[in-house]
């Protein structure tokens, strides 16, 4: 992210990276180059370097391998490291680019369209590190057949994962926990 504002910096403002508990932006003053979307930046697309010289550098140097690869690269490195896809926009005369560290905070989970139960239950998991289906009827006051339902769902929407043991005994917990 740094090497690709580098290498697209107007320089009339400096580059801004604000890091917090769950993301991190890079800022970078200027939009995007006449004809360029940013549906284009998540696949190949040509690349218009602002600083040609800092550009052959780096790509001399081995830093990039290609122009027009720097927002592909770091799309596959977060979905690689199981982290949400970044959010790409312009914003206040230039371009801003967010990582998030966490895939289910809840901006991200809303965006999978989670109930407030299976909301409720992704909390408590996070919390404590697993949930059985007996916890969440209780946790959310609903019958066994919706509990099962509500884990069923957050397992196929990979949030969740089941425990080896079946019946008694059985337990969901955090789908990036278990590898």
């Amino acid at each position: 992210m740094l090497l690709n504002a580098l290498v697209h910096q107007l320089y009339a403002a400096p580059i801004q990276i604000r890091v917090y508990d769950d993301k991190i932006s890079i800022w970078n003053e200027g939009s995007l180059p006449k004809g360029l979307t940013l549906a284009a930046l998540k696949r190949s697309h040509s690349s218009r370097a602002r600083n040609p010289i800092i550009a052959d550098v780096s790509f001399k140097g081995g830093y990039i391998d290609a122009w027009g690869r720097g927002t592909i690269k770091i799309l596959d490195t977060c979905m690689q490291a199981d982290l949400p896809e970044p959010e790409m926009k312009e914003q206040g005369g230039g371009f801003i680019i967010t990582l998030f560290k966490d895939n289910l905070t809840e901006d991200q989970l809303a965006k999978l369209g989670l109930n407030d139960r299976q909301l409720k239950a992704v909390n408590f998991v996070k919390e404590i590190g697993k949930i059985t289906n007996k916890e969440y009827q209780e946790l959310n006051d609903c019958s066994r057949n919706t509990a099962s339902s509500n884990l069923g769902d957050l397992v196929q929407k990979n949030i969740l994962v089941g425990s080896d043991i079946k019946g008694a005994g059985a337990f969901y917990q955090l789908k990036s926990i278990v590898h």
